[in-house]
């Protein structure tokens, strides 16, 4: 009998090195046949690549410094991987960011309708309201607070609230947060790995947006509801003229949630610390809110035009996500053979591009590592600056994302003295940036 075991654990052992090496010579065989056109560069491992060593830079935060320069430097400027399909399964198969050609213009368009400038009017005394009833219920009765936490908080609420019009329950941000954690995380489904949690979570969210996506349809039936200015009777609106399905509403609306919320916080906390670290631009900020706030009523909100005035805001803030971008780039699959500068980028292939590649390039950027907000007095090469990507594919909510950073700045700098408390801060990525404290700051009502 132990022969027999014997002999099985040796054949199957066998077996196993002979399909592996198999595997790794046909890989072999495939690098080197094309090697004088494909892009220099290592293919890595069989199947996986070089997807470890991209993950590892990533969970520290030092994605461009460990994995993109070092290859710059080495082969050039372009960069492969392959996006996870875990993000797909979580952000939804319907979403926006899956949809080409006449579907992805269709879903834009009803995003665009809702953040065109009658949209945006309508919604900047919505986001005064909740940013400062926020503020005066968790602000006025604390001296130390959490700043990423309160901004990841506040914008859920805005995005859910004041854009897609939907009340939701206490606990509901933890439950897209599970999800969020899975986003990159390894696709393995065993019950407690992360990815498992969050595919929970995501049908968690499911079943609760189906429940609300067909109150909303009965409705507008019905006659009884439908705001225009409201996303989600747009998107419904749409699903009930049959141009697009229950699923890519509830696809989009867990998108925007993701796409809005945890950038948005992590660009307001970065702005802070830089207007910690830089007390002249600071004074020159909070005097441009001062102006502002003067030829206003005490209890009179902004207007979409008042935040047009904050210019020296914006570029402060523009500035703050160039040296610390919401995100690290994207990636695009190449749908045909692509000849670039004498090679060829194969059909199948997914490219990276990274917003550090060119936000820390003396190209674009002079003394690229200084934090200068004036450097946006000028204008900017296409496709240098890229928080929210670019092209055809720009962040639908990028004036959104605007609007939030403005308004959230204006209340906190004319109502509040802060400091923070953890000045050298660590930046950690898990799987998007975040301030590794929370960045806690410490606050006192102005008395004026």
């Amino acid at each position: 009998m132990a022969i027999e075991i014997c002999s099985l654990f040796s054949w199957s052992l066998f077996c196993s090195t002979a399909v592996l090496l198999a595997i790794f010579l046909k890989h072999r065989k495939d690098c080197s046949r094309s090697e004088t056109k494909l892009p220099p560069g290592e293919m890595g491992l069989p199947w996986i690549g070089e997807t470890i060593e991209f993950y590892k830079s990533q969970r520290s935060n030092r994605l461009f410094e460990e994995f993109v320069q070092p290859r710059i430097a080495k082969y050039g400027k372009l960069v492969i991987s392959s996006w996870p399909t875990t993000s797909v399964q979580l952000m939804g198969m319907n979403s926006i960011m899956e949809k080409q050609g006449e579907q992805h213009r269709c879903l834009r368009g009803i995003i665009a309708t809702t953040l065109g400038p009658a949209g945006l009017e309508a919604l900047v005394p919505k986001m005064c309201d909740s940013v400062q009833l926020y503020l005066d219920k968790n602000w006025n009765i604390r001296d130390e607070i959490s700043l990423y936490h309160s901004t990841k908080a506040l914008t859920f609420t805005i995005v859910l609230e004041c854009l897609l019009g939907i009340n939701f329950e206490p606990g509901t941000l933890n439950t897209f947060e599970r999800v969020l954690e899975g986003v990159f995380a390894p696709p393995v489904s065993f019950p407690g790995s992360k990815f498992s949690r969050a595919k929970k979570a995501r049908q968690e969210i499911k079943e609760m947006l189906i429940k609300v996506v067909r109150e909303k349809r009965e409705e507008m039936e019905s006659g009884l509801g439908g705001d225009e200015g409201i996303l989600l009777s747009q998107l419904v609106s749409g699903m009930i003229r049959g141009e697009i399905s229950e699923e890519e509403v509830i696809d989009n609306v867990v998108l925007l949630v993701f796409a809005a919320h945890d950038t948005t916080s992590f660009a307001i906390a970065m702005t802070f610390k830089m207007l910690a670290e830089h007390p002249d631009c600071h004074s020159l900020l909070l005097q441009e809110h001062v102006d502002i706030m003067n030829k206003r009523r005490p209890e009179e909100n902004l207007t979409l035009e008042d935040t047009k005035k904050m210019k020296y805001t914006w570029q402060v803030a523009r500035e703050s996500m160039r040296l610390f971008p919401p995100i690290f780039g994207s990636f695009r699959k190449a749908i045909a053979d692509i000849e670039y500068e004498g090679f060829t980028i194969p059909k199948g292939w997914k490219v990276l591009w990274t917003t550090y590649g060119t936000h820390y390039n003396e190209e674009y950027f002079k003394d690229p590592l200084t934090f200068n907000p004036s450097r946006f007095d000028e204008p900017i090469a296409p496709y240098a600056y890229l928080p929210f990507g670019g092209g055809p594919r720009l962040c639908a909510g990028n004036q959104l994302a605007k609007l939030n950073i403005l308004i959230f700045i204006h209340y906190v700098v004319t109502r509040y003295n802060w400091s923070l408390l953890c000045p050298d801060e660590q930046i950690t990525m898990d799987p998007l940036p975040f301030p590794s404290h929370g960045m806690p700051i410490k606050v006192s009502p102005k008395s004026y």
